[in-house]
């Protein structure tokens, strides 16, 4: 009957941890729905003081890891993490099923964390990184790092001195593109290369130390490091324990959701429909007369959606990045707007598509103030001159045809006076957007040209679609760039020659388009979606096989082995010394190892770890493995002691009377007659003490260990697979585990007086 009842009690708790695995959260679809959600946040990161701040009602759980949190969304354990920008579209990437939430819920300066009292070392950062921002450098790297698709990074080679002081440099390298590993097990990525760049002008040679998030400033402050160069935000809580350099990275925290469930089809069978489900919503224009459109405000796209579909509901949306939230949500059934910027929508968003043919197309130009016909005469001579030597056709061949992000350097003599001009910085890519706190694109690079043309300084002034023509007609900016001439905007400001044409298109999800146009990168041919087989033959390819990333594993099994051994072989050495005083009649042995043992089993092992790398070995330049094994091995040692003098206490007394009246010393009594015993008899629980040991070093990665649980993190952090990693390293435990029982057992065997009665009667 009890048998019977722990198991319906164990089914019972299976069905209800599935039943929670899958149960779906709450969809998010803007920070307003947050509120009473479960949010994710790193450890120490300003994403977890957004969190605090402005979520006061929501469920707040942190982690020491980006991809620990993914994990946790994806099994519903939270409802939506909060993380910086480029991590989080990291992860979209790489995995279809979350989004980004368009709204920023903070801006920060990623800067170089100093140590206080290191001065000089940080006015030479200073002046490293003024340099690279005034040369451009750091504007290269943003483009070659911060890339929208997933094609290889452009690593540039620096050559670092071999010899000379060595720059000690602190990251987290989970974080890509900021900071991660690659496959040659090299510390790279955006502040990888930074930190080389520093290490080169400095003269000094750099050795990267990766550990867990939270330990940077613990490892700063020790002196353990030099310099943190890890994505970290110069807030004004740290800025109490380091110092920060000028920034180089103006970075952003964003929600990072899972895509909300929308409808997935478009009709409803009935007797009209003659049963037909699952058919496309949209197979041409026509289908919009009813539906729910979404169009930039003010602009041409607005009225002709009021004028050609009269019975639609027509919703207007201030920027580009509003519209296609609306689209994915399903707030509304399809969008319209220009082809460019769509393709470069598309080049990110692999679930949207647009219908084809174009609605409409309309000549484009720049805008003036009705009085300023000089100035528009003055850009018209100068459009035909870049017409005619070629640069227009390389600036529409770089930005509209490839997708270019880089802007070229233009020299300027800013000697006659200033040129302000009117930009709307949400209307997204090829035209302009803003990028590391940077206008870019097609209407910025015309700018800039017209400026320098003109000798004159350039001022943008960022604002609104709907607010450029009356900025415009009241003199508030000079001119604007590639606006759609039409007869009604004629009436109230002058358009110079007409230099593009920007076609309309009907942009929805792909599966609710009956014959989407192909996007860029998009295959032609669908793959099927793979079956449970496929899938773990896939990941298996990705988390172990590419990039040789068994090494990794490799290695890190190599230096689990390597503590779990030597913290055994140390805490069984101090655990028997430990028992020995405790047993002692001398008081003071018997108090020291008292307050020995209750302090070791009183503190957690991972602050014990942290307190003897930070405090302890503070000002000591000792390997960190060797601190994970003193580490270790004191805290075995707590319990061995206790084990040891437990087992021995269980021996009865008259068999040491026994012994020394046989003429036995008292140290030979123990070793021959009672320490046999007592090992027979602690076996079973040392043994366990040794496996817990051996799961417990998966923690040394706080200390900048690269053990088998930190391989799983990095591996982890590059290919963006929650599970795969842990399930993997969670089998190597186990198989490790269950090689030492098997051990154990067999010496367990080798050491009990009966089974081996047994074996010599056996082979007599």
């Amino acid at each position: 009957m009890k048998n019977k009842a722990l198991f319906l009690l164990s089914v019972l708790l299976l069905v209800t941890t599935i039943a929670g695995c899958h149960k779906r959260s709450k969809d998010i679809k803007s920070p307003a729905d947050a509120r009473y959600a479960k949010i994710g946040v790193m450890i120490g990161s300003t994403g977890e003081a957004v969190a605090l701040a402005k979520f006061p009602d929501a469920s707040i759980q942190s982690f020491d890891d980006i991809m620990d949190a993914v994990a946790a969304i994806k099994s519903g354990q939270l409802d939506v993490v909060i993380t910086s920008s480029p991590s989080a579209l990291q992860i979209a990437k790489k995995n279809s099923e979350f989004i980004c939430l368009p709204e920023a819920l903070d801006h920060e300066d990623t800067s170089v964390a100093v140590k206080k009292s290191d001065d000089k070392l940080l006015a030479e950062v200073n002046r490293v990184i003024g340099e690279l921002k005034a040369n451009g450098t750091l504007a290269d790297m943003n483009r070659r790092w911060f890339k929208k698709d997933l094609t290889p990074y452009d690593e540039r080679e620096i050559v670092l001195p071999k010899d000379g002081q060595v720059l000690r440099i602190g990251v987290t390298a989970t974080r890509e593109p900021f900071i991660f590993i690659d496959k040659n097990g090299r510390v790279t990525g955006f502040d990888g290369e930074l930190a080389r760049i520093i290490g080169a002008k400095l003269h000094r040679p750099v050795e990267f130390y990766n550990m867990k998030f939270i330990s940077l400033i613990p490892a700063l402050n020790a002196g353990k490091v030099d310099l943190i160069i890890s994505v970290i935000s110069a807030t004004k809580e740290r800025k109490k324990s380091v110092n920060f350099s000028e920034p180089y990275f103006i970075n952003a925290q964003v929600m990072l959701v899972k895509k909300p469930e929308v409808a997935k089809t478009a009709f409803v069978p009935d007797d009209r429909d003659g049963g037909k489900k699952n058919q496309p919503e949209f197979s041409s224009a026509a289908d919009l007369k009813e539906k729910r459109i979404g169009v930039l405000l003010g602009s041409v796209h607005d009225s002709y959606a009021i004028k050609t579909y009269p019975k639609a509901t027509i919703l207007q949306y201030r920027n580009l990045s509003d519209i296609v939230l609306a689209v994915k949500t399903g707030k509304i059934d399809a969008a319209i707007y220009t082809y460019d910027g769509l393709l470069d929508l598309f080049r990110t968003n692999d679930d949207l598509g647009m219908l084809d043919p174009p609605l409409f197309s309309v000549p484009v130009g720049n805008g003036f103030n009705r009085n300023n016909n000089a100035l528009r005469e003055k850009f018209n001579l100068f459009l035909r001159e870049i017409k005619q030597n070629g640069v227009y056709d390389d600036m529409v061949n770089r930005w509209m045809t490839k997708g270019d992000t880089v802007m070229p350097s233009i020299k300027n003599t800013k000697t006659n006076g200033l040129l302000t001009v009117g930009v709307s910085s949400d209307k997204g890519l090829p035209f302009a957007i803003l990028k590391d706190n940077k206008l870019i694109g097609f209407d910025i690079e015309l700018s800039e040209r017209f400026a320098a043309y003109l000798g004159k300084d350039l001022k943008f002034s960022d604002m609104e679609f709907g607010s450029l023509i009356a900025a415009a007609s009241t003199n508030k900016i000079d001119m604007i760039n590639t606006l759609m001439i039409t007869e009604e905007r004629k009436k109230q400001i002058s358009f110079s020659d007409k230099y593009y044409d920007l076609r309309a298109n009907v942009c929805a999800l792909k599966k609710n388009l009956a014959a989407p146009v192909s996007t860029p990168g998009e295959n032609d041919s669908k793959v099927a979606t793979p079956t449970f087989f496929t899938g773990i033959v896939n990941s298996f390819q990705s988390n172990i096989m590419q990039e040789n990333r068994w090494q990794l594993i490799l290695d890190g099994l190599r230096v689990t082995v390597i503590i779990s051994s030597l913290s055994t072989l140390f805490g069984t050495a101090l655990g028997a010394l430990v028992c020995f005083m405790r047993m002692s009649s001398h008081r003071t042995f018997k108090i020291a190892s008292s307050i020995y043992i209750s302090v070791l089993r009183g503190t957690p092992v991972l602050v014990f770890l942290m307190l003897i790398f930070y405090v302890v070995f503070a000002s000591v330049n000792i390997d960190p493995v060797l601190v994970a094994v003193i580490a270790f091995g004191m805290n075995f040692a707590a319990y061995a002691a206790e084990v040891f003098r437990t087992g021995i206490e269980s021996i009865d007394r008259g068999q040491t009377e026994a012994g020394i009246s046989l003429g036995f010393s008292k140290i030979k009594t123990f070793l021959f007659i009672v320490l046999p015993q007592t090992v027979r008899r602690i076996l079973p629980v040392y043994k366990g003490e040794i496996i817990s040991l051996v799961k417990m070093t998966s923690i040394v990665g706080y200390i900048a260990v690269q053990d088998l649980t930190k391989a799983s993190d990095i591996i982890r952090s590059r290919t963006f697979d929650a599970f795969f990693p842990l399930i993997m390293v969670a089998i190597m435990y186990f198989i490790l585990s269950w090689i030492l029982i098997v051990t154990l057992d067999y010496a367990e065997r080798a050491m009990n007086p009966k089974i081996k009665r047994k074996q010599q009667h056996a082979t007599r």
